[in-house]
Order: structure tokens, then sequence, then C-alpha cells
């Protein structure tokens, strides 16, 4: 019985710690779910954040593909358009359903289709971006297209990205860059030519006006010493237009009035073309431009007399004056610095230009004309006179629609100087003594008789530093020294400084057939007394010479 009572408390025991037991991995367990659950729950909420960072990630990434200027797309391998933002969808003109699935070549030439197709196969294939430039077949306009590779799990592109840049404006800049650097280089050129010209032109002329001094008005010679001196003006003129092309003839600057100078050149080309009616139109209190006015003049009646050939059977011609405010976005492919311009717009009724034209028409030599009509110097004088004095032309014009040139110089804050009384038109003499500096023999030859013919003791220098030695010399005698500005050994500036230096007092007139751009404004507004152009007769050297002597 005893031992009956003992094993059924052993079992009762055993049975307790069983229990026991079981609690205890039950409570265990518990513990263990319920810090799963926990995790879980962490776990569920990190991919909560996670999708809400995801969809805020693509909403910014489709912001930003939507709100770019650029055309962005996605395509496969045979450039079926996956996926487009409304930049591009915009080119199509379609709803997106009628794009998205359809292919490249559905919509563009074979043969643009055609180069897509190989950059697209190129980036498939090396797994590298590929960069080229095209233009539209819709609008003109240029483009830079960048092609990237979309890759799948194992790396390899399965797709191409496109991101296509309208460049048109960039294109268009590059070019007037590039035009402006070819005209300067032809300038150069054309200075040259100029000066050597010039130098010439001032013997002949300078041999004719003394033999005319001494022939007699009813000389058989005196109408052919008259012809020769007429020529030799024309061809002045023509080498002042190379010169104004060359950036290179541009001394006498003041500040203009441009309204009086609009009104003063319209109605003296207006006299002569009647069958074209003139409108003007003045800015009031126009901001006044420093230029050269004779210059100035030149290119706008090259400016009229092209839109008169723009118009063989009349029409009207429109002029303005304004005030404008130009912007660093607007001069720099021109090489001007921003600020405030006087504009000059001339517009004709005439037959219009094309666009190749239109990038012609600066271009020395450029002419519509026949053969034998005209040299082609007039516009491209013109356009090298406005960059000379740090301004701007250019022209719109489509065809038969007429055409605009504009031209912008810049505003001064110089008062407009009061009106001078001209030279008169004689021969005027003098007993003082002068010093003639010039590296070419002719002119020396040549000078020295003018001079001589009208009173004056002269002295004779070849170069700079001989210049420069007599003045020391005759440092008492000289009274005015007639100063080459371009020699080989020491120029015009240099030796005008080296006298001065010596002498404060002496008077120097410098003579050029071409100058180094800014190099004459440069000595002139140093202190030197003036200017005289080659070639020039003995009236108005005459002049020139009195005008500074008797100056007090």
């Amino acid at each position: 019985m005893k031992r009956a009572i003992t094993e059924r408390k052993r079992a009762a025991e055993s049975l307790q710690k069983s229990r026991n037991e079981l609690e205890q991995r039950v409570k265990e367990r518990t513990m263990e779910l319920t810090k799963i659950n926990e995790q879980l729950k962490d776990e569920i909420q990190e991919r909560k954040r996670a999708e809400e960072a995801l969809r805020v990630s693509g909403e910014k990434y489709r912001s930003l593909v939507e709100s770019t200027e650029d055309s962005i797309y996605l395509i496969d391998s045979y450039c079926t358009y996956l996926f487009m933002n409304g930049k591009h969808l915009s080119r199509f003109s379609l709803p997106e359903d009628k794009v998205i699935g359809k292919t490249y070549g559905e919509f563009h030439s074979e043969e643009k289709t055609k180069v897509l197709t190989e950059k697209v196969n190129q980036v498939l294939k090396t797994g590298k971006s590929v960069l080229h430039e095209y233009r539209s077949e819709r609008d003109g306009g240029y483009f830079l297209r960048t092609l990237s590779p979309v890759k799948g799990a194992d790396g390899r592109a399965i797709a191409v990205t496109v991101i296509s840049k309208d460049i048109t404006e960039r294109k268009h800049l590059e070019a007037q860059l590039q035009y402006s650097q070819r005209m300067e280089a032809i300038g150069t050129l054309a200075g040259g030519i100029a000066h050597d010209f010039n130098n010439v032109l001032m013997g002949i002329l300078g041999h004719a006006s003394l033999v005319s001094l001494d022939t007699d008005t009813d000389h058989p010679h005196f109408e052919h010493l008259k012809g020769i001196e007429d020529m030799v003006q024309g061809g002045a003129d023509l080498t002042r237009q190379l010169l104004g092309f060359a950036r290179g003839g541009k001394y006498e600057v003041k500040p203009t009035d441009l309204n009086e100078l609009i009104e003063k050149s319209s109605e003296m080309f207006g006299r002569t073309k009647k069958e074209i009616k003139i409108h003007t139109k003045h800015q009031k209190e126009i901001w006044p431009v420093e230029v050269d006015q004779a210059q100035i003049e030149q290119v706008l009646l090259n400016v009229y007399v092209n839109a008169w050939q723009a118009m063989p059977h009349g029409g009207n011609l429109y002029i303005e004056t304004s005030n404008v405010e130009l912007y660093e976005n607007y001069t720099k492919p021109f090489g001007v610095e921003p600020g405030n311009y006087g504009k000059i717009s001339v517009t004709d009724t005439g037959i219009g230009m094309d666009k190749a034209m239109q990038q012609s028409i600066f271009d020395p030599f450029f002419t519509t004309r026949e053969m034998g009509r005209g040299t082609g110097l007039g516009l491209s004088s013109a356009y090298g006179i406005i960059k000379n004095h740090d301004g701007i032309i250019n022209v719109y014009s489509e065809k038969g629609k007429g055409a605009t040139f504009n031209i912008y110089l810049p505003a001064s804050k110089k008062e407009l100087p009061m009106r001078e009384d001209r030279l008169p038109d004689e021969i005027l003499k003098g007993t003082e003594t002068l010093l003639l500096v010039d590296d070419e023999g002719m002119i020396l030859g040549v000078g020295e008789e003018m001079l001589k013919k009208m009173g004056y003791g002269v002295l004779l220098a070849t170069s700079g530093n001989e210049a420069v030695e007599l003045c020391k010399k005759h440092k008492n005698e000289i009274d005015l020294v007639i100063l080459d500005m371009i020699m080989p050994d020491m120029g015009g500036g240099e030796a005008y400084d080296r006298m001065k230096e010596n002498n404060s007092r002496v008077k120097v007139l410098l003579s050029s057939g071409y100058s180094i751009q800014g190099q004459a404004t440069e000595i002139l507004e140093r202190g030197c007394d003036g200017f005289i152009q080659k070639p020039f007769n003995v009236k108005e050297l005459s002049g020139k010479i009195r005008e500074i002597l008797d100056k007090k």
C-alpha cells in the first residue's frame, strides 16, 4: 500500500515537473513570438517608409523630367518609344497613346531613322553613352542628343535614354563669332593694301596739285590736271572704304547728335533719289555718341544706297533713332560691352534677302549687281566702321518683305561740342619752319615742294629717330612737325612722346594713310594738335597747318 502511494506521489511530482517545463516553454515561445511580431511591425514600418520615399523620389524624378526644357524619351533596341516627357511629346502634336509604342521611324525620315538606329546599337553594344548633333526636319533647329544605356540586373544594356537639348541659339552665336573673326582677318589684309595705295595716291595727287598751281586755268592741260586730281580723289574714296572695313579709318572722333546726322544724310540722299519716299522718326533727347561723323555718314549712305537698289521701282525708306540698353547676352557674340547705345534703324520696302544673302551681305566685294556696276565694298566698309566704333550692325530680312538694318553705337556722357567753322577753300601761306617726317622718299619729295610753295622753311626726316634728333637740335626753330604715323624703326606715337619730352611746346600734325586701331585717337587725346589723312592736296594741307599755327 505504502509502495503504491509512493509511486503515485512520484508520478504526481513528475507530472508537475513536466507541466512546469511546458509552461516555461510556452512562456519562452510567447516571448519569442512577441519579439518576432515586434520585428515584423518594424519591418512593415520600414517598408512603408521605403515605399513612401520611393514614391516621393519617383514624383521628384517625374517632376524633374517634365519640368526640364530638354526632350527626354526612352526607347528599346527597335527604337520603339517606351516613355517620353511632355516636352518631347509636344513636338508630335499628338496624344501620348498615339506615340508610345510606335517606332521612331514612323515619325521620321529613313535617313534620320538610320542615324538614330546606329547610335542606339552602339550604346547597347558598348554600354557607354554617345553624343551627336542633328538638325530637326520640322523647324530646322539644331539639337545635341545624348544617348545613355539603361542596364538590367545582369548589368547589360536593355534600353536607351535619350536627352535632346536645343542648341539652335548657341549655333547662331558661334556662327556670329566665326563671322567676326573672319572679317577681322580680311580687314587686316585690306588695311595694309589701303595704306600702301594711299601713299602712292599721295605722290600722284601732290605732283598734280603742284603742277596745277603753276598752270593757268585757260591752259589746255589745266582740265587734264583737274581730271587727275578728281580721279585720285576717287581712288582715295575707295581706299577710305577699305580703311573703314579694315577698322583703321576713325580719327576725328567727337560727341555727335544722331538725329542731326540722320537729318543731314537723309536729306542729301533724298534730293538725288526722288522715287524714294523717306520717313524719319527721332528719339527725343537722343543720347550723344562719340563718332567720326564723316565715317558714320558714309555708313548711312551705303545703307541708303543698298535700300535704293532693293527698290528699283521706288518705295519707302523708314529711318528711326532710339535710346536702348543692351545686355551681355546680346552684345557678347559681337565682342562689344553691354550698356547704353544709340540705335539707328533703316527699313526699306524692297525685294528682301534670303538667309544665304544675309550671311554674305557684309563680306568684302560681295554684290548682287552685274559686273562693272560697283565694287561691293559699301556694306563691308560699313561693317568695319561700326566695329571700329565698338558698335554693332546687323540685318534682318525676308524674301519679298524688305530689309531692316540696325546700327548700335555706344552712348557717351560727354556734352555736344559747339559748331565749328569750316576752313577757307584757298591756299594759306606762312613763313614758319616746319619739320616733315616720313619714311617714303616720294612723300618727302612732293611734301617738301608743297610746303615751300606755301612759303615755309622745311626740314626733312626719314625716320622717327631722326625726327627726335632734329627736334632736339633745332628746338627753338621748328614751329610745327608733320609726323607720319607708320614708320619701321620708331612709330609716330613713340616719336611724338619723345619730341614732347624734349620740347613740351612743340606742335604736331599727324599724317597717315592708315593707322593701327585706336593709335591716332590715343595720340590726339595725349595732346597732339591735329590729323590729316593721305592723300591730301595743297589746299587741305595749308588749311590744317594754319589752323594749328594760328591757334592761341
